[in-house]
């Protein structure tokens, strides 16, 4: 007598839940009376760290940072990458660009790294100070666990590697910069480039999602303890690019000669997956609306994949079903 009644409720249950989060509950939780932060930091004079910056979405952000003409300071592990995106927004600043565009060559998991470019931010003339965090750093992974061969040690050295780029890296991120930002701005902001996968699992990317999903826990807790901070969150779907053939559980003898992942890693990219998904550019406008909103719930690219995460609680087999068919992964 109740599968009708299931049966309707799970026909109903997403809607009422859109309209309910998207028109009803904000207006109780998030008053419309909060200052806009373009009106308190003037984007000429915005003070940003992009985290991950030398490459893929947080490239995009600098270069739109740099069209604004913000203070950008370009963060990656490659010098030759870094000084490369610094030029570049050099170039796009336009005017006096003493200082305004920087670059910093570090690992975003290094706590004496991060140390050494808070100093540079604090001390250099113009800067003084920081307003906006984006940590778009990351590190993917493309197999199924049992797959990282050979033994249990592949498996905890993969493990680590994506434990360091996804968590350890905006932890250290968080704490390094939080008492700068506190300080020296008038509206702080910590933006996090997440992953859909940090909330709805997904086949071939445990270590990717689990440890993604432990960054976008970490600053949820983060951001009830440090209510001074605005904090944001993107939640992107597959995005164009080049990040997965850096992948963590991926060994160097089992690369192709160009260095990358061989063999297609999901269904869309054997079928031209180079152009499927979204685009890097899709991500940054995203991220920098929510930062300039001072948006602080997670935000889902596209939109409706936040329908699918209501499913996934209600009918989880669906969803499971259709995950393993986008990563081509059979038992």
């Amino acid at each position: 007598m109740t599968r009708p009644y299931s049966t309707w409720l799970l026909v109903l249950l997403p809607p009422l839940l859109y309209i309910h989060h998207r028109y009803i509950f904000p207006k109780f939780l998030y008053p419309t009376s909060k200052q806009p932060r373009q009106k308190l930091i003037i984007p000429s004079s915005e003070r940003v760290v992009i985290l991950g910056s030398s490459s893929g979405i947080g490239r995009v952000i600098a270069n739109k940072y740099a069209k604004r003409g913000a203070f950008v300071c370009v963060v990656g592990r490659r010098k030759e990458k870094v000084d490369e995106v610094v030029g570049e927004c050099r170039k796009l600043v336009g005017g006096d660009v003493d200082n305004k565009i920087i670059g910093f060559t570090g690992d975003v998991a290094d706590v004496d790294a991060m140390e050494r470019l808070r100093g540079i931010i604090e001390h250099t003339p113009g800067w003084k100070g920081l307003d906006s965090l984006i940590v778009a750093a990351g590190v993917s992974s493309v197999k199924p666990l049992l797959d990282i061969t050979p033994g249990v040690h592949r498996v905890v050295t993969a493990a680590e590697a994506a434990l360091r780029g996804n968590y350890i890296g905006p932890l250290v991120a968080a704490t390094t910069f939080i008492p700068l930002l506190s300080h020296t701005s008038p509206c702080p902001s910590i933006h996090l480039i997440s992953s859909l996968a940090s909330v709805i699992p997904a086949p071939t990317r445990s270590l990717y999602g689990s440890t993604k999903s432990a960054s976008l826990v970490l600053y949820q807790a983060l951001s009830i303890e440090r209510p001074d901070i605005n904090w944001s969150y993107v939640l992107p779907s597959t995005v164009r690019g080049k990040f997965r053939e850096g992948a963590v559980d991926v060994w160097p003898g089992e690369r192709d000669e160009d260095g990358s992942t061989p063999g297609p890693l999901t269904v869309d990219d054997a079928h031209g997956g180079a152009q499927e998904g979204l685009t890097p550019e899709q991500v940054a406008d995203t991220s920098i609306h929510a930062i300039d909103t001072q948006h602080s719930r997670p935000i889902f690219i596209p939109g409706y994949m936040r329908l699918a995460h209501w499913i996934y609680w209600v009918w989880p087999g669906w969803v499971e079903e259709r995950a393993r068919r986008k990563y081509g992964f059979t038992v």
